[in-house]
């Protein structure tokens, strides 16, 4: 009885053969070395940092924690892989999965600490490998224009990619419900953090970021990187930005939940912002530029902060001031793919920049959606002090509820994040409705 996921995973190798011969042929180059990688060591430490493969490395492999392995492509040729295994009692040695790939590559297992030798031609090595490696290999280094077009061959997600980023949504879903649960029953962040990667079934090291978990207050702070380990005394809100990664590729939900001690106001301006994330997604497709898209994102929010009487001017009014900015301060979302913040989503298709606006520097993703895309949708609505208190000596700040955005601080911010799938005609969103 044939894996259904094995053949979707030998369409996608044949798929990228073809289009590596594709670049390679048409830039000149007989093959290329892709590297996976290798852990860092702390300075002045034995200690290595954590670590993860080259994302080219996983686009052919899935394998997110292989290090010291090369990939030799070149076309009309069966690929190599040479794995990095070597003899240890320190370490327990990799393993070959029981995947599709390790048939469909020739696989020399081994020590593989310095790059494998090259035959004659002209070979470019990527991934991060030093000047000298590449001058002994006589291979050139990451050069731009092979790097942009692989990167591009990322942009759009084949079956086997979607069945992949699918089960990452599954598992990280089981991971956001056991977050609530922890929340509600009165757990720490840490407690919140621990539940999820239990839930989750994964380790920290294998997480594909940094898991946000903010209970009230520092669910402002977009990037918080800690986990307290005594519950707070207050309890009003809980944010959880965190994922999973099946075969290389991420799943990134954000989710946030009112507590006890909640404002109502905050508990309606979440439901609010559910359904602000609903349009949006509904509003994916083919040709929709994702610019428009983000700026949508803060018309809604303008309508959204003048009916919770936020903001006394009218909708327009709070765009166009820079109100709906300091309250979300990020872009709309990203592509999504082995990568959390995938690549090439600010270059056009032929490899043109298209950097973000001037007013909205943080967005990642500024092209034109296509059929194949899978991005984030994420709108947010925070309380960033930094962010707001500037505005009080501006003619915006007449028009702001201080009373009512005093009331709301303690709750820190809201983030609603779903991946979604762009198809030939609309959207698919990988993301379950998580209660």
């Amino acid at each position: 009885m044939s894996d259904p996921l094995a053949t979707l995973q030998r369409e996608h190798l044949r798929a990228l053969e073809q289009y590596y011969a594709e670049v390679l042929t048409a830039l000149g180059y007989d093959g290329v070395l892709i590297y996976s990688g290798h852990p860092a060591l702390h300075f002045g430490d034995d200690q290595h940092a954590s670590f993860c493969s080259y994302g080219h490395f996983q686009h052919w492999t899935g394998q997110a924690g292989l290090s010291h392995s090369w990939l030799l492509i070149r076309p009309g040729q069966r690929p190599i892989c040479y794995f990095h295994a070597p003899n240890d009692f320190w370490h327990l040695p990799p393993q070959l999965p029981a995947q599709a790939w390790t048939e469909h590559f020739e696989v020399l297992t081994g020590r593989h600490d310095t790059p494998p030798k090259l035959g004659a031609g002209r070979f470019a090595v990527i991934g991060n490998v030093s000047d000298d490696d590449a001058t002994a290999l006589a291979a050139q280094r990451n050069p731009a224009a092979l790097l942009s077009a692989l990167d591009e061959g990322r942009v759009r997600k084949n079956e086997y990619e979607i069945v992949c980023l699918s089960e990452a949504n599954r598992m990280a879903e089981l991971g956001h419900r056991a977050a609530r649960e922890a929340f509600l029953a009165g757990g720490s962040e840490l407690d919140i953090h621990l539940a999820y990667l239990q839930a989750s079934r994964q380790r920290e090291g294998e997480l594909p970021y940094g898991n946000i978990v903010g209970i009230g207050a520092h669910a402002a702070v977009l990037h918080y990187q800690h986990y307290d380990s005594e519950p707070p005394r207050s309890r009003p809100s809980l944010l959880v930005d965190a994922g999973h990664r099946f075969r290389g590729y991420c799943a990134d939900i954000t989710r946030t939940w009112p507590g006890a001690e909640a404002d109502p106001l905050f508990a309606d301006l979440i439901a609010r912002m559910h359904d602000i994330k609903q349009r949006l997604v509904a509003a994916v497709a083919p040709g929709v530029d994702f610019v428009e898209l983000h700026e949508r994102m803060h018309r809604l929010l303008g309508e959204l902060l003048v009916e919770s009487e936020l903001v006394t001017a009218s909708a327009e009014a709070a765009v166009e001031s820079g109100i709906t900015r300091a309250f979300c301060p990020h872009g709309l979302g990203h592509l999504l793919g082995v990568q959390v913040h995938d690549v090439a989503g600010r270059t056009a298709r032929d490899g043109t920049p298209l950097p973000p606006p001037a007013e909205h520097p943080a967005l990642r993703l500024t092209r034109e959606l296509e059929a194949g895309m899978t991005v984030t949708i994420e709108p947010g609505l925070y309380v960033i002090p930094m962010l707001l208190e500037p505005l009080e000596s501006t003619p915006a700040g007449q028009h702001l509820n201080w009373a009512l955005i005093e009331r709301l601080a303690p709750h820190g911010g809201i983030r609603i994040e779903d991946n979604v799938s762009v198809t030939a005609n609309a959207a698919r969103n990988l993301t379950a409705d998580i209660e």
